[in-house]
């Protein structure tokens, strides 16, 4: 059983940086992409960042340009660097793994969760 443990969340001001972390407790080379996701109060999940297996990234819209997503296969470990913050990115933030283990079957693994609050 895959398990993926969060760390790194806590309270900012606006304009200031965090950096979440993310320790997978097996080989994070096995999963095809892993990624980051936060909830809002009252709004669905979405997904903010994510990094494939040869390391194309992507990001949503609102954090292009102020977080960045990187992954350390010796540490099992991914990263999201989030800069310049602002009161809109308080949020729940999960880590997330990806796994296909033939082709059309795969499975998704989740954190437990980290709370990020940006004051204003």
């Amino acid at each position: 059983q895959v398990q993926l443990v969060e760390s790194g969340g806590g309270l900012v001001q606006r304009g200031g940086s965090l950096r979440l972390s993310c320790a997978a407790s097996g080989s994070i080379v096995s999963f095809n992409v892993v990624g980051w996701y936060r909830h809002r109060p009252g709004e669905q999940r979405e997904l903010v960042a994510s990094i494939t297996s040869s390391s194309r990234t992507q990001y949503a819209d609102s954090v292009q340009g102020r977080f960045t997503i990187s992954r350390d296969n010796s540490k099992n470990t991914m990263y999201l660097q989030m800069n310049t913050l602002n009161p809109e990115d308080t949020a729940v933030y999960y880590c997330w793994a990806n796994r296909l283990y033939v082709p059309g079957v795969s499975y998704d693994y989740w954190g437990q969760g980290t709370q990020v609050t940006v004051s204003s």
